[in-house]
């Protein structure tokens, strides 16, 4: 028998998510990309042998497009948005988790928060990557060639510079107004 649970973080929650993962970037900024990188990946590994829910499975997809968008060079992450999507990914190399993840059924629930509160955050970034995913594989099919052959490509490389500048101008109008959301994580 399963029992869902519904639950809604108020502002003060927020804020105190906020703080964890701030409080984690600083600890591990002096890890380097290849170890951020390996340590998000063993946190997903450790996910996809555990018996998680689907919620929490859910997000740790989400991660995956975080970890692609650094590692895919045909993506070419410039420098300032590399270091945003680094900086959420290494709360995950922080080894004290809010909640320990071997606690059955709740474990990974922090880490699913945490990616949540990161894929809105890198919204317009995540959208970009996915869109350029799509089209390379629609260009790699339509042209019946492996998507790393396509890699150099002009029209690729145009189309990648699109998705980055879309992406950027998206960022910038989003926070317009009212400036940074009190929440935010960058």
């Amino acid at each position: 028998m399963s029992m869902e649970i519904t639950f809604e973080l108020s502002d003060d929650d927020l804020e105190y998510f906020r703080k964890v993962m701030l409080d984690a970037r600083e600890k591990t900024g002096k890890l380097d990309e290849a170890k951020v990188i390996a340590n998000a990946r063993k946190l997903l590994a450790e996910v996809w042998q555990s018996d998680t829910s689907d919620f929490i499975r859910e997000r740790m997809n989400r991660m995956e497009t975080l970890i692609g968008m650094v590692v895919d060079s045909g993506w070419g992450l410039e420098n300032e948005d590399r270091s945003r999507v680094l900086e959420a990914l290494a709360y995950f190399s922080e080894p004290e988790d809010l909640i320990p993840d071997d606690i059955p059924g709740l474990g990974f629930l922090d880490d699913a928060i945490m990616i949540e509160m990161v894929s809105r955050e890198l919204k317009h970034e995540i959208q970009a990557y996915r869109d350029f995913c799509v089209f390379r594989a629609a260009e790699s099919s339509r042209m019946g060639q492996e998507a790393m052959e396509l890699e150099r490509s002009d029209w690729l490389e145009e189309r990648r510079k699109q998705l980055h500048s879309r992406m950027r101008s998206r960022r910038s109008r989003g926070k317009g107004g009212g400036g940074k959301s009190p929440f935010s994580l960058f």
